[in-house]
């Protein structure tokens, strides 16, 4: 056992970097495990771009300095809050130079497990240390969360993969390639897919692509900001409560906020991918996958149309860009006996107004707690109102140990 820490961050995301950077002069001892940026880099395409704005794309600071614009400005890189999509490669320097700027001290190493230890909780780490640690940050990613539908799921890896299974997309090239799914991820997919010389085509069940409308105009007449205002996950007063009060999102029903966490902000594509997508590649809208089976040349889909015709196709690949659902039981490093005592909101770790679970000490920040605090938790826009609200929590010494109820309203 090697010592004890008053706080333990388990991840190095934006969300956990965020943590560490709101608890680097609160005077508590902490200490930060994970790989930093590591899902954007291991689980993400080349040649992708953020969905977000850059103006909703950054990490959070106490001083809100270290900006994705601050870095852009530093090291020469393009940058427009509004209407320039943000390429991948600059997100992941940018992760990398916010914790240099920020002075973080990430561990390179994973946390295998996390259980009670009398007052506080211990850590495994990966390379056979433990110690204890009186509050745990849990701040992963979504890459525990990947969804296969049930028919997919059933086929072997090497002919059907998740979307986050991938960094280069040029090793399709020249195979016949299908992408289940209808939004960001499932289109841009196919566009790179395409682009790197795949026979690609996109299967969904909506009839046709949803697309986001480009960004409004900072500059416009006031009555048409009051009458659809622009904010971090995009235009409308829905997106705007969404955006900037997941701590009154909270105190909706428990039904309400599980529908709108799975369902709000898409799926939908980016206005900029547009004409990437458009012309370029069959779209087939309308379908439903029944069946799909493997076979040594790839893999067989069945799909029923809306007006019962059938359809059948072979491909090589399989892509589901289906997307995430939280789930508590795939937090696999947090202690069994601890799992099955939490409190949860559809599947995912019920949360109170500071992000602690009904485990007194242990907090989770990011997609996980979606369902408690909506959607703006799925990107990095979220990042700053967790950061701030969980650093302000573990800063006051008199509410480190209280035990507070996570039922939605209190």
């Amino acid at each position: 056992m090697n010592g004890i820490t008053d706080v333990a961050i388990v991840g190095a995301g934006p969300y956990g970097l965020s943590v560490a950077a709101h608890l680097r002069q609160s005077g508590r001892s902490v200490r930060q495990f994970g790989l930093p940026m590591h899902l954007w880099q291991a689980n993400m395409p080349q040649g992708m771009f953020l969905k977000s704005q850059g103006f909703a794309s950054n990490l959070s600071d106490p001083a809100a300095s270290l900006t994705l614009g601050a870095f852009c400005r530093e090291t020469g890189r393009p940058y427009a809050d509004y209407g320039l999509p943000v390429p991948l490669d600059t997100f992941v320097a940018y992760g990398q130079w916010f914790q240099s700027a920020a002075n973080l001290n990430v561990e390179e190493v994973l946390v295998t497990g996390v259980s009670p230890a009398g007052d506080g909780y211990e850590l495994t780490l990966a390379d056979g240390e433990t110690l204890l640690a009186r509050q745990v940050v849990v701040a992963v990613g979504v890459e525990h969360f990947a969804y296969l539908p049930e028919q997919l799921a059933a086929l072997p890896a090497g002919v059907c993969t998740h979307s986050s299974a991938h960094t280069d997309l040029a090793v399709f090239t020249g195979q016949r390639v299908t992408v289940v799914g209808a939004g960001q991820s499932a289109l841009e997919s196919a566009a790179l897919l395409h682009e790197h010389g795949a026979q690609v085509q996109i299967v969904m069940r909506a009839e046709r692509v949803r697309w986001n409308g480009p960004p409004l105009r900072p500059d416009r007449p006031l009555r048409q900001r009051l009458r659809e205002p622009e904010a971090g996950l995009g235009s409308g007063w829905g997106t705007w409560f969404y955006s900037r009060q997941p701590a009154m999102f909270r105190h909706l029903s428990e039904a309400s906020r599980v529908r709108r966490a799975r369902t709000a902000l898409g799926p939908a594509g980016a206005s900029w991918l547009r004409g990437r997508v458009e012309g370029e590649f069959p779209v087939l809208g309308g379908l439903a996958l029944d069946r799909a089976e493997s076979g040594p040349e790839g893999a067989w889909l069945g799909l029923t149309h809306r007006s019962g015709a059938r359809v059948e196709m072979a491909v090589d690949h399989v892509i589901a860009a289906t997307g995430y659902r939280p789930d508590l039981s795939r937090l696999t490093f947090l202690d069994e006996r601890l799992r099955t005592r939490l409190q949860t909101v559809a599947g995912s770790p019920a949360v109170d107004r500071d992000y602690q679970t009904s485990a007194p000490g242990l907090f989770v920040v990011g997609p996980g707690v979606a369902p408690t605090f909506g959607p703006v938790m799925r990107f990095v826009y979220g990042a700053d109102h967790a950061a701030q609200t969980v650093g302000r929590r573990l800063a006051d010494p008199g509410a480190r140990r209280a035990r507070v109820a996570v039922g939605a309203g209190r």
